[in-house]
């Protein structure tokens, strides 16, 4: 599991949580209920209001993703790919529907059933390439939803803090209250901030991110899926997904067979 989203928004809490004691500030003034309810609840609801009931679900999921992320395994992709056009190669293309049964990855398991089928190589491309157009739309959905959280909890920060100064206000009658109901206002604000920036923004990030590796994962099974399907050499499919992978990892791959030839 990826848990880089958690780990960087917890250290990123404790670096403003030591910045504000090396100050000489008392981490105990950032609990302030009404504050955390106006930015944090507001910034929740307001957003919500953006969307159809039925898509908070997918949201969930969407936050869920971000925090403890699946780590993609391209590599394992490819030799999945290369194993299937070897079998396909040597036994027909028949020979993978009892091999497909076992694949994990849906999308993977849809191309396969499409080549055992005898689906034609533009039509696999036309269904498979949808599916991708799908993803992304889902993928883009969520990402937007915590940027317009990102977006929203300054503003309800500063809405906050001006209510706060309003109190403030009413209350120049007695002097001895006015600092710490002023720190009080400008409270909310700093959580408006913090909130958006380390929190919602950087979730938005990691559901980009992650919707750009499974695009790419994806376009590579489209890819390995439609050589498989028109009989291309194992060999030179798996030179021709590898292309997806960074360089560190085609070596990894590269490095790992040999060890296993060395082995053997």
């Amino acid at each position: 599991m990826d848990v880089a989203t958690p780990v960087g928004i917890v250290f990123a809490l404790v670096a403003v949580i030591v910045a504000m004691v090396l100050d000489g500030g008392n981490p105990a003034s950032l609990i302030a209920p009404s504050a955390i309810l106006l930015v944090i609840g507001g910034t929740v609801f307001v957003s919500l209001a953006g969307i159809r009931f039925k898509e908070v679900g997918r949201i969930v999921g969407a936050l869920k993703s971000a925090i403890m992320a699946k780590s993609l395994t391209a590599e394992e992709t490819v030799e999945t790919l290369v194993k299937f056009a070897e079998m396909a190669r040597r036994e027909g293309v028949l020979a993978l529907e009892s091999a497909a049964k076992d694949l994990t990855d849906p999308f993977l398991r849809s191309g396969i059933q499409l080549i055992i089928d005898g689906v034609d190589g533009e039509k696999i491309r036309e269904i498979l390439e949808a599916d991708i157009d799908a993803m992304r739309s889902r993928h883009k959905a969520g990402a937007k939803f915590f940027k317009d959280m990102a977006g929203f909890a300054p503003t309800l920060g500063i809405l906050g803090t001006v209510m706060g100064l309003i109190h403030v206000l009413a209350n120049l009658s007695s002097p001895n209250t006015l600092g710490p109901a002023i720190s009080a206002a400008f409270t909310a604000t700093l959580w408006g901030v913090m909130t958006a920036n380390v929190i919602w923004l950087p979730i938005s990030n990691k559901l980009s991110h992650l919707a750009e590796q499974e695009h790419m994962a994806k376009l590579l099974i489209v890819d390995g899926a439609l050589a498989i399907q028109s009989g291309s050499s194992p060999r030179l499919l798996e030179q021709q997904l590898m292309t997806y992978l960074a360089p560190a990892d085609r070596a990894g791959g590269e490095s790992a067979k040999q060890g296993k030839g060395k082995a053997a």
